[in-house]
């Protein structure tokens, strides 16, 4: 299992990318696809979910819908515009970041010079 304050920090990015791939989801549907992609090693929670959601779609990121399904309304996310830039933005900076760190926790070795 991925750690809480890991996941805290990528959680945007994670949302984004997803919705950004699939054009729209459901809260339950990003639920399902990022245990799926993580072979259960990220369960993403309500709790954790909802809030990243409310503040995407106030800092206009996405924008969502509701649709009935049969007795029930789901409320799908989209990206805005701006969200389809800030998701990208986010990736690189999430992918940089990735190779920062591998330099700092194993960083490359002077090679011996034998000559």
């Amino acid at each position: 299992m991925v750690s809480k304050d890991l996941l805290k920090g990528t959680l945007k990015t994670i949302v984004l990318r997803l919705i950004e791939e699939n054009n729209r989801m459901y809260g339950y549907e990003i639920t399902k696809e990022v245990e799926r992609l993580s072979e259960g090693k990220i369960l993403l929670t309500w709790g954790g979910l909802y809030p990243v959601l409310h503040k995407l779609e106030k800092d206009n990121l996405i924008t969502s819908e509701e649709e009935n399904i049969g007795k029930r309304v789901r409320k799908y996310y989209s990206l805005t515009e701006s969200g389809t830039k800030t998701a990208k933005e986010k990736v690189q900076e999430f992918l940089d970041f990735v190779t920062i760190m591998g330099g700092i926790i194993n960083p490359p070795r002077p090679s011996l010079n034998l000559t």
